[in-house]
C-alpha cells in the first residue's frame, strides 16, 4: 500500500481504500489491546472457579495491561517508522498467538497472569490501533474521521462475537480454551489479510522535492512543539478519564450481571449489545466529526456511558433484560467513540509529522489512569457486597471528561490545500457545534 496524494479525489478515497480499510478493520479486531480488555470479563468467573483465584485480585489484571501498553505503545510508531509496519505487525502477529497459547499453562500465583497481561502489549506493539489508525491516516484525507471509526469498529466486533464464543468453549473445555480460541484469531488475522496488505518503509520528510506540495505524512507539528501545546495536554487529562472508566466498564459489566443472577450464557449475550452499540457508535460518530466540530460531538457521545452506569445502578434480580441490554449497549456507545476521536483529534489538532509518535505517547499517557483506576476498582469490591461504588466513579469520569474536552479549540490548518468544510454548508453543519475562536497555545 502507497500513502495517497494529498490531491486524491475525495469521492474516489472509499473505492481506491476500501482494501486498506477491511485490513485495518481486521487489525484493529484483533490487535492484543481489543483481544485482552474486551474478553477480560469472560474470563473471570472460569478463572476464579478453576483455578480459586479471587475475583478482587483478578481486577487489578487490568491495571498490568495499562501498565504494559502504556510503556509498549511508545514503541510502534519509531519501529515501524524504521523497519515498515509489515515487518514489526508480522512479528508481533505470530507472537501474540505463541504468547496466548502459552497462557493456557497459567498455574499457581495470580501473579503469571498479571504478567501475562503486562508482557502481552510488547509482544503485539505492531498491532496496536497506532499502525492501523496511521495506515489509514495516510489514505484517506477528505473522510478520514469515517474511515477511522469504520476500523475502529473492530473493537466493537471483538467485544460483540468474542464473548459468547469464550463462554461456549470455556463451558465445554475449560478456561484454557479461551487463550486457544484467541491464539487461533490473531493467527488467522495475519495469515489471511494483514501480511500483504500493510505498507513497507514510510517515506522519509527529506523524500519531498523541493518547492513539491507537502506530502500528508510530513504535515503537522513536530513532536517537540506538540509536547508544548496545552491541547495535547487537555486531550490526554479528558481521554484519560474516559478510558479509565470504560475499561472498569469492560472489565465489570459482565461480572455485574451474572450478580444479578444470569447465566454465563446470558450475561455473554447481554453483553453482546456492548459490541454492537460501539459499532454504532463509532459509525455514526465517525460521520458527524468529518462534518461537525469534533470535541463537541465526542462531549454528547462519550458521556452517554454515564447514563448507561446509571440505569446499572438502579438493577436487581427483577430487572428486565430490555433495561439491561439498553444500559450495556450505553456503556457501548461511549466505549466506540472514545478510541476513533482520539485518533481523529491527534490528526487533526497536530497533523501527520509524527502522529505515530504523537499518537502512541497519546495513548501511553492515557492507559496510565487506565493502570491506576483498577486499583481503586478492586479496593471499592472489597469494602462493599458489589459494584455501585465502581459503577459511580465510572459515570463521574464520563461526565468530567467530556466537559474537557469542549475547551480544545478551532482546528490548526498545515497546509493551504487542507481540505475545510464547503463553505455554502459550513454555517448549517456547524451550528449545533461551531468551532469556538481559537486560542493561543
Amino acid at each position: 500500500m502507497k500513502p495517497a496524494a494529498a490531491t486524491t479525489a475525495p469521492d474516489g478515497e472509499f473505492r481506491a481504500g476500501w482494501p486498506t480499510l477491511l485490513m485495518a478493520l481486521a487489525g484493529v479486531a484483533t490487535s492484543v489491546s481489543a483481544l485482552l480488555i474486551y474478553t477480560l470479563g469472560s474470563f473471570i468467573v472460569p478463572l476464579e472457579t478453576g483455578l480459586g483465584w479471587d475475583r478482587a485480585d483478578l481486577q487489578l489484571t487490568v491495571s498490568f495491561l495499562a501498565a504494559g501498553g502504556a510503556l509498549s505503545v511508545n514503541l510502534a510508531g519509531p519501529l515501524n517508522a524504521r523497519h515498515g509496519m509489515r515487518r514489526v505487525t508480522a512479528v508481533s502477529a505470530l507472537a501474540v498467538a505463541a504468547g496466548f497459547l502459552a497462557m493456557t499453562q497459567l498455574q499457581g500465583s495470580v501473579g503469571w497472569l498479571y504478567a501475562a497481561y503486562f508482557v502481552l502489549p510488547f509482544v503485539g506493539l505492531g498491532t496496536t490501533p497506532v499502525t492501523w489508525s496511521h495506515a489509514v491516516s495516510l489514505r484517506f484525507t477528505r473522510h478520514r474521521g469515517l474511515a477511522l471509526s469504520i476500523v475502529l469498529c473492530g473493537t466493537g466486533l471483538t467485544a460483540a462475537l468474542l464473548p459468547p464464543l469464550l463462554s461456549q468453549a470455556m463451558a465445554q473445555w475449560g478456561w484454557q480454551a479461551g487463550y486457544a480460541v484467541l491464539a487461533l484469531v490473531a493467527l488467522a488475522m495475519w495469515l489471511s489479510l494483514a501480511w500483504r496488505g500493510l505498507p513497507g518503509r514510510l517515506p522519509p520528510p527529506q523524500a519531498a522535492a523541493p518547492g513539491a506540495p507537502t506530502p500528508p505524512e510530513v504535515q503537522g507539528e513536530p513532536f517537540a512543539r506538540v509536547l508544548r501545546n496545552r491541547k495535547f495536554w487537555l486531550c490526554n487529562l479528558a481521554l484519560g478519564l474516559v478510558v479509565s472508566a470504560i475499561y472498569g466498564m469492560a472489565a465489570n459489566i459482565l461480572p455485574v450481571l451474572r450478580g444479578l443472577g444470569l447465566s454465563a450464557a446470558q450475561a455473554g449475550a447481554i453483553f453482546s449489545s456492548f459490541g454492537v452499540a460501539l459499532i454504532a457508535g463509532r459509525i455514526v460518530v465517525g460521520l458527524l466529526i468529518d462534518r461537525l466540530w469534533a470535541p463537541g460531538v465526542a462531549a454528547v457521545a462519550l458521556a452517554l456511558p454515564a447514563v448507561g452506569c446509571t440505569l446499572l445502578l438502579q438493577a436487581d434480580a427483577q430487572t428486565p433484560l430490555l433495561w439491561l441490554i439498553v444500559a450495556t449497549a450505553l456503556c457501548g456507545i461511549g466505549s466506540g467513540a472514545e478510541f476513533d476521536v482520539a485518533a481523529y483529534l491527534v490528526s487533526r489538532y497536530f497533523g501527520l509529522r509524527d502522529y505515530g509518535r504523537v499518537f502512541g505517547l497519546h495513548l501511553s499517557l492515557v492507559t496510565v489512569g487506565s493502570a491506576l483506576a483498577p486499583f481503586a476498582f478492586a479496593a471499592m469490591l472489597r469494602g462493599s457486597d458489589g459494584y455501585d461504588a465502581i459503577l459511580a466513579s465510572c459515570a463521574l469520569a464520563c461526565v468530567a471528561g467530556p466537559l474537557l474536552l469542549l475547551l480544545m479549540g478551532r482546528y490548526p490548518r498545515f497546509s493551504p490545500s487542507e481540505p475545510r468544510l464547503d463553505p455554502r454548508t459550513a454555517d448549517a453543519a456547524a451550528r449545533p457545534f461551531p468551532q469556538p475562536k481559537e486560542t493561543m497555545t
